[in-house]
C-alpha cells in the first residue's frame, strides 16, 4: 500500500469530491429544495465527469505494475508525472462539474446578496400592521360590546393557540416569524394586562406547534383537556377579570389539503382522545375546544372569540352562547399584524375588514364537498377532480340557489361574502347610472359616517344579469367593482365613483355563441352591504344582445375570445345548471363513482412515457451565434415586437438558449452571447424568502387578509414594499402573488390565495403586481391555472371544468393581473386542465394568455420534478418558456436542440425571457454590473493557486530528479 500512496491519495481526493457533492445534494433534498429523483439523477450526471480521471488512474496503476522493474529514471518520471497528470485531471474534473451541472446551484448558494435595511423593515412592519388593522373582520358584536370599555384593562386569554398563533402558512409561502408580534404581546402593547398564569399554563402544556409541512403533516390541534384546568386556575382567572378572550386557530400549507375526515387512516393526529369522530373535519371545533369554550362561557360574563385561520371555518357555535359578545376573524396577519388585535379591542382602530369567502354552517353541504380531494380512474394512473359546480362557486351558488328562499339561505349561510361589522354606522347613497360612449358605466356613491366613531367603509357594487331558463348559466349576484373610503370622522362624508364597462357583465357562452355574450334585457346594478344585503339598486336595460366575436371583440382583448378549452377540458362530466331551479343538483354534486377514462377524455392525453416530439417540416432553421455586436441592454425599453429583437436573437447560441430555458430554478442564468446578466427570482407570496440563502424580508399578512381589507391601495402598497425589499436584497423576480380560487374551504394553500371570487382576487393581484413592477421587479402570477387543491397536484391530476367556469372564475384573476396590473411573468401549474398539462397547454399559454390578453413576457413551470409528465420539449413548443429546475434533471433538459422546430421554439422562449429581464431592475445599473458571479471569481483564483502549486510540484520533481541523478553519478 505504501508503494502506491501517491496514486491512492488522488483517488481518495476524487472520491471525497464525489462524496461531498452527494452529501450536498442530499442536504438540499432534505431542505425541500430538490427531490430525491433530482438528487440521484444529478449524482449520476456528475459521476460521468469522473470517468476520464478514473480511466487515467487505472492506466497509471497498470503502467506502474507493468514497468515496476524498469530502471529508476523511468520509474521516477512515471511516478512524478502520474502525480501531475492526476492533479491536472482532478482539477479539470472539478472545474467541469463546478462550471457545468453544479454551476446553477453555486449561483444560488453563493449569491452575493444584501440584507433588507432596518428602515425598510420598520416601514414594512408598519404596513403589515396597517393591513391587519383593515383586514381584521368583526363578525359579531352583541349590543356594541366592542370596543372594550376603558375600564376593562385585565384580560384572560384562553386557548393554547393564544401562545402559538398562526401567522401565515407553510411551504413556499412560509416566512420567518421568529421575532413576530404575538397575540399576547400585541394585547400588552395596546395597554391590556394579561393573566400570566394562563399563558404559563399553556406554554407549560406545550411550547411548539405541530408541523404541517410540505412533506409531512401533523394535524394535531393542541388544547389542554377541561380536566387540566384546576379550580384554582379558574378561580384566580375570575378574580383577575370577568372578561375572556378565546383563541381558535387553524393552519394550512403547501403540499396537503386540510383533512375532511380526521379519522382517516392517513391523518396524523396526536391530540386528545375523542377530539373527533369518524367523518369529522378539521374546520370544526374539536371536542376539547368545545369543552374549553363551555368552560370559559360558564365562568365569565363577557367573552370575545378570535378566529385565527385563513380557511373559512364552521362558526355556528358562536350563536350558541349568549355571553360570546364579540367575535373577530384574522387570517394570517404576518409578523406585526397581531398588533391589530389590541388596536381593535381598545378602540383605537374601528374594524373595516370584510369577508372574502362565504362562511357556511355546514361545509359538508357545499357543492364542492363530494368533488374535492382524492379520486382515481380505475384503469389508469391518472387522478381527477371534477369542478361539477360550474360557475356557481361560493357566494354565486348561495345567492342564486336561495334567491327566493330567505329561510333556506339563513340556515345555510352564516356570514356572506363581503360581510363585516364596524364600531360606527354608515349611510351609502347611490347616484344615477351614467353611460359613456365607450361603454363605460359610472355612478357615484356618497358615504356618510352616521355613528359616533371614526371608521372606514367599503362600497360594494354587484350586478344581476337577466337569465333565461336553460340558457347561458348566470349567477344571480356577481361582484362588479368596489372602493374603500378614507377614514371618516362622525358626520363626515366622501363621494366615491364606481366605474366599469358594460362588457364586464358579459357571460361566456361555450355552448352556442362560443364567445362572450351580453344578452339583452334588464340588468340590476346593486349597491350592497355584502353579497346578500342590498342597500340600493338601479336598472340598466340593454335593448340588444351583443356577441363579442370576430372583429367585435371586447375592448380589452387582443383577439376575440372563442372556445379554447371545451374540447379537452369538459370531459364526460355533468355540471350543475340553474335550469329549472337546479334540478340536477343532487346528481351533479354527488361523490363521483370510480370509472375508466373515456375515449374522449383520452384523446390528446399524454405523459412523459407516451409524449412524442413532433417537428414541422415547414419550419426554417433560425440563425444562431451570429456576431451582430449587440447586447441585451441595447433593447431595454423597446417594444416586444421591435425589429432589433431579431438581430439580438440571431446572436444567441443554442447552448445559451438551452441553458436559460433549462436552469430556471430561482434564477435566470447569464447568456454571454447576448450579454444577459444573471438574475435571482425568489419565493414567496407572503414575503421574500429562499431555500438557498438567508435572504429574508418582511413577513407580510397572507393574501386572504390582504383581500379582506377590500383596499386596493393597500394591495399596491404591499406590492411596492415587496419590490423595494427585493431590490435591496438583489432580487429581480418574485414568485408571487398567487391567485387561485378558494374553491373549497379545505384547500391547503388558501392562505396564499385571495378569495372565492375572481374579481376580488383580480383587483388585489393586479395592484400588487403593478406595485412591484414600479420598483423594477417582475412578478410571477401563479399558479396558472386551476391549481385549486393540493391533493394529487403532481400525480397526473386531470381537472375537468366547463370553459365558462374556467374563464369567468378561475382565469379571471390572471386576466386582470395581465390587463390591469401589467404582469409580464407567470408560473404555470402542476395540474392538467382537462387532459392537457397546464405547462404544456398552448390554448392556455399562447392563445388566451398572449393572443387574447396581450401578455408580453415569459412563463415558468412550477417546481420541475418531472413527476412522470413534465417535459421541457413539450413545454417550449406550447408556450411555457422556462423550467423551475436547478439541476436540469427529470426532463427539464431539452432532448431536441437541433431541429428547426426546436430551435424556433427555443428562440421564442428566449425572446420572452429576455424581454422581461431586460425591463427589470437588474438592468437599471447595467454599466456597473459584472458578467462574472462572485463564486466564479473565487474558483478562478483557486484555479490559479492550484496551478501554481502544480507548477511548483513539477519544479520539485525536476529538482529531485536532478539531485538524484547527480548523486547516482557521484
Amino acid at each position: 500500500m505504501k508503494k502506491y500512496r501517491k496514486i491512492l491519495i488522488p483517488l481518495v481526493v476524487v472520491l471525497a469530491i464525489a462524496g461531498v457533492a452527494a452529501f450536498y445534494l442530499n442536504k438540499l433534498s432534505q431542505d425541500g429544495v430538490l427531490n430525491m429523483a433530482d438528487v440521484y439523477a444529478t449524482i449520476k450526471k456528475v459521476s460521468v465527469y469522473f470517468i476520464p480521471a478514473v480511466v487515467l488512474l487505472v492506466l497509471i496503476i497498470i503502467a506502474l505494475i507493468v514497468f515496476r522493474n524498469k530502471e529508476w529514471k523511468f520509474k521516477f518520471w512515471l511516478k512524478g508525472e502520474s502525480l501531475i497528470a492526476m492533479l491536472i485531471a482532478v482539477m479539470i474534473t472539478v472545474n467541469a462539474i463546478v462550471f457545468g451541472p453544479m454551476a446553477n446551484l453555486f449561483n444560488l448558494n453563493y449569491a452575493s446578496l444584501d440584507n433588507v435595511s432596518a428602515a425598510t423593515l420598520k416601514k414594512n412592519g408598519e404596513l403589515t400592521e396597517e393591513i391587519a388593522n383593515e383586514g381584521t373582520v368583526l363578525l359579531k358584536n352583541t349590543d356594541n360590546y366592542l370596543p372594550l370599555a376603558e375600564s376593562t384593562k385585565n384580560l384572560n386569554v384562553f386557548g393554547w393557540a393564544s401562545t402559538n398563533p398562526v401567522y401565515g402558512g407553510t411551504g413556499s409561502g412560509n416566512v420567518d416569524t421568529s421575532n413576530a408580534t404575538t397575540i399576547l404581546s400585541g394585547l400588552q402593547d395596546a395597554g391590556f394586562k394579561l393573566n400570566d398564569q394562563l399563558s404559563d399554563f399553556y406554554t407549560d402544556y406545550r411550547k411548539d406547534r405541530p408541523v404541517v409541512g410540505m412533506w409531512e403533516q401533523d394535524w394535531t390541534l393542541v388544547e389542554p383537556k377541561r380536566s387540566d384546568y384546576s379550580d384554582q386556575l379558574i378561580n384566580d382567572a375570575k378574580d383577575f377579570s370577568n372578561t375572556a378572550v378565546v383563541v381558535i386557530s387553524r393552519v394550512g400549507g403547501e403540499g396537503a389539503d386540510l383533512p375532511t375526515d380526521m379519522k382517516a387512516k392517513d391523518i396524523t393526529y396526536k391530540g386528545n382522545e375523542g377530539d373527533f369522530e369518524k367523518g369529522d373535519h378539521y374546520l370544526e371545533l374539536t371536542k376539547t375546544e368545545k369543552d374549553m369554550v363551555d368552560l370559559v362561557t360558564e365562568n365569565f360574563e363577557d367573552v370575545v372569540v378570535l378566529i385565527n385561520s385563513s380557511n373559512a371555518m364552521e362558526l355556528g357555535w358562536l350563536n350558541d352562547y349568549d355571553n360570546i359578545k364579540g367575535a373577530l376573524w384574522m387570517a394570517g396577519p404576518g409578523a406585526t399584524g397581531f398588533s391589530a388585535l389590541g388596536n381593535i379591542l381598545n378602540g383605537s382602530v374601528s374594524p373595516s375588514g370584510k369577508t372574502v369567502d362565504t362562511f357556511v354552517y355546514d361545509l359538508k353541504a357545499t357543492p364542492t364537498w363530494n368533488n374535492f380531494g382524492d379520486f382515481s380512474y380505475d384503469d389508469s394512473k391518472y387522478k381527477f377532480v371534477d369542478y361539477v359546480e360550474n360557475i356557481y362557486v361560493g357566494y354565486k351558488f348561495y345567492e342564486t340557489y336561495y334567491q327566493d328562499d330567505q329561510e333556506g339561505y339563513s340556515k345555510a349561510v352564516q356570514f356572506p361574502l363581503g360581510y363585516g361589522l364596524s364600531y360606527t354606522t354608515f349611510e351609502q347613497t347611490m347616484g344615477d347610472l351614467q353611460t359613456k360612449s365607450d361603454g363605460t358605466i359610472e355612478f357615484e356613491v356618497t358615504v356618510r359616517n352616521t355613528g359616533d366613531k371614526a371608521g372606514k367603509d367599503v362600497v360594494q357594487a354587484y350586478f344581476t344579469p337577466p337569465y333565461k331558463n336553460g340558457g347561458i348559466e348566470k349567477a344571480a349576484t356577481n361582484v362588479l367593482a368596489f372602493e374603500k373610503t378614507k377614514e371618516l370622522k362622525p358626520g363626515e362624508s366622501q363621494t366615491l365613483t364606481i366605474s366599469f364597462n358594460q362588457e364586464d357583465m358579459a357571460s361566456y357562452d361555450n355552448q352556442t355563441a362560443k364567445a362572450y355574450v351580453l344578452e339583452d334585457g334588464e340588468y340590476t346594478i346593486a349597491l350592497k352591504a355584502n353579497a346578500h344585503e342590498t342597500l340600493d339598486s338601479k336598472p340598466y336595460t340593454l335593448g340588444r344582445t351583443i356577441t363579442y366575436s370576430g372583429e367585435n371583440k371586447r375592448s380589452t382583448d387582443g383577439i376575440a375570445a372563442e372556445n379554447q378549452f371545451t374540447d379537452f377540458a369538459t370531459g364526460e362530466v355533468e355540471y350543475l345548471s340553474r335550469k329549472d331551479d337546479f334540478t340536477n343538483y343532487e346528481a351533479t354534486t354527488a361523490k363521483p363513482e370510480s370509472r375508466p377514462l373515456t375515449d374522449l377524455e383520452k384523446d390528446g392525453l399524454t405523459n412523459a412515457d407516451d409524449y412524442k416530439i413532433e417537428n414541422d417540416d415547414k419550419d426554417e432553421m433560425p440563425k444562431t451565434g451570429v456576431s451582430n455586436g449587440m447586447e441585451l441592454n441595447d433593447l431595454a425599453g423597446l417594444e416586444y415586437d421591435d425589429k432589433k429583437w431579431d438581430k439580438l436573437l440571431d446572436q444567441m447560441t443554442v447552448k445559451d438558449m438551452s441553458n436559460i430555458i433549462t436552469y430556471g430554478g430561482y434564477q435566470t442564468v447569464a447568456a454571454k452571447s447576448v450579454g444577459k446578466l444573471q438574475t435571482y427570482d425568489f419565493d414567496g407570496p407572503a414575503g421574500i424568502s429562499s431555500f438557498f440563502v438567508q435572504a429574508k424580508g418582511t413577513a407580510f399578512p397572507t393574501a386572504t387578509m390582504i383581500a379582506a381589507t377590500w383596499n386596493k391601495e393597500l394591495a399596491k402598497d404591499r406590492g411596492e414594499a415587496v419590490g423595494e425589499e427585493a431590490a435591496e436584497i438583489g432580487i429581480s423576480g418574485w414568485y408571487g402573488p398567487a391567485m387561485n380560487i378558494h374553491r373549497s374551504a379545505f384547500a391547503g394553500r388558501n392562505f396564499e390565495y385571495y378569495s372565492e371570487d375572481g374579481v376580488i382576487s383580480g383587483v388585489m393581484a393586479a395592484n400588487e403586481i403593478a406595485g412591484a413592477k414600479s420598483k423594477g421587479v417582475y412578478s410571477y402570477m401563479k399558479h396558472f391555472a386551476l391549481n385549486d387543491q393540493e391533493k394529487n397536484r403532481t400525480d397526473l391530476l386531470l381537472t375537468w371544468s366547463t370553459e365558462q367556469a374556467i374563464r369567468e372564475v378561475y382565469l379571471k384573476p390572471f386576466e386582470m393581473a395581465v390587463k390591469d396590473g401589467g404582469a409580464n411573468a407567470a408560473m404555470s401549474a402542476f395540474n392538467y386542465i382537462g387532459n392537457q398539462w397546464a405547462g404544456g397547454c398552448s390554448p392556455l399559454l399562447n392563445t388566451v394568455l398572449r393572443d387574447e390578453w396581450g401578455f408580453d413576457g415569459f412563463v415558468l413551470t412550477d417546481y420541475f420534478g418531472g413527476y412522470g409528465y413534465m417535459d421541457a420539449d413539450k413545454a417550449i413548443r406550447n408556450g411555457n418558456d422556462m423550467m423551475l429546475s436547478t439541476t436540469g434533471e427529470t426532463g427539464a433538459g431539452l432532448d431536441d436542440t437541433e431541429s428547426a422546430t426546436a430551435v424556433k421554439a427555443m428562440r421564442t422562449a428566449a425572446h420572452n425571457i429576455l424581454y422581461t429581464v431586460v425591463n427589470s431592475r437588474e438592468y437599471e445599473n447595467y454599466d456597473n454590473a459584472s458578467q462574472w458571479m462572485p463564486w466564479q471569481k473565487t474558483v478562478i483564483k483557486i484555479n490559479i493557486a492550484v496551478g501554481v502549486v502544480i507548477l511548483a510540484i513539477q519544479a520539485l520533481i525536476i529538482y529531485l530528479y536532478r539531485r538524484k541523478a547527480r548523486k547516482n553519478v557521484g
